[in-house]
């Protein structure tokens, strides 16, 4: 999907700001090469790189690559343009991370083949995505819409696997699970945003599926919709469900 960088970064910054957790499981130390699968705009990258790491990131969106170059200029991080399912890496890295951007690839089992590829024997993959019920108030709620304006059944972009799933697919392409959690994570929106802001931001393709001229009359009716569980004295939510991971290349 083409992303809009900048209202990415000025609206939906908490995407970044969650993943910093994850960088204490990093553990990155000085002189580990370490790649960022999903850098988006780069600011976890070059969190990292402040350990000392080796960093280099990538995404598959042109557009959040150019803005990770542009803001983070002189950092030492490299950032370039690659697709999760089909990416290589010259050379074997230490670990790779990646933050709320595996569920973006919807096939998984090429992606962590990649990763596994990736990885020096002994590595680590530490990574973040969106799980099993992930923003499962917020796609009843455009079910339910498109429904009733008989648009038919919206066609989604993700895999929000379960851990069992997705322990499985680890495990069957050359990893061994050290850690698995799978929690609800409930995220603010940014002041003013609602549920029809978040579709416009992470669901155009599933948007597009639509007659343009009825986009707005669904999401108000979205709206309305989850209004009742998703708004708390003015500020939106979205019902995050997280799955986190740990695993070794064997």
């Amino acid at each position: 999907m083409d992303w809009d960088a900048t209202t990415y970064d000025s609206n939906f910054g908490f995407v970044s700001a969650h993943g910093r957790p994850m960088i204490d499981l990093l553990a990155p130390r000085p002189d580990e090469s370490i790649l960022d699968l999903g850098c988006g705009t780069g600011d976890l990258a070059v969190e990292i790189a402040g350990t000392g790491a080796r960093v280099h990131g990538i995404d598959a969106d042109a557009r959040m690559i150019r803005t990770a170059r542009a803001k983070h200029a002189g950092s030492g991080v490299s950032f370039d343009v690659a697709d999760g399912h089909t990416f290589t890496s010259a050379e074997p890295v230490d670990k790779v991370f990646s933050n709320a951007a595996l569920h973006w690839m919807t096939r998984p089992d090429e992606v962590l083949a990649r990763v596994h590829a990736a990885l020096r024997p002994g590595g680590v993959f530490v990574a973040e995505q969106g799980g099993g019920r992930n923003v499962a108030a917020l796609i009843r709620g455009l079910r339910t819409a498109a429904a009733e304006q008989g648009l038919g059944e919206p066609v989604l972009p993700w895999y929000f696997p379960s851990p069992a799933e997705h322990a499985g697919r680890l495990e069957r392409a050359g990893f061994e699970v050290r850690l698995m959690q799978y929690f609800d994570r409930p995220t603010a929106l940014a002041p003013g945003d609602t549920a029809a802001d978040w579709w416009r931001m992470f669901g155009p393709s599933t948007l597009a599926h639509f007659p343009e001229a009825a986009h707005e009359t669904l999401l108000a009716r979205v709206d309305e919709l989850v209004r009742d569980r998703r708004s708390r004295e003015g500020t939106w939510y979205a019902d995050y469900v997280r799955l986190r991971f740990v695993a070794v290349a064997t």
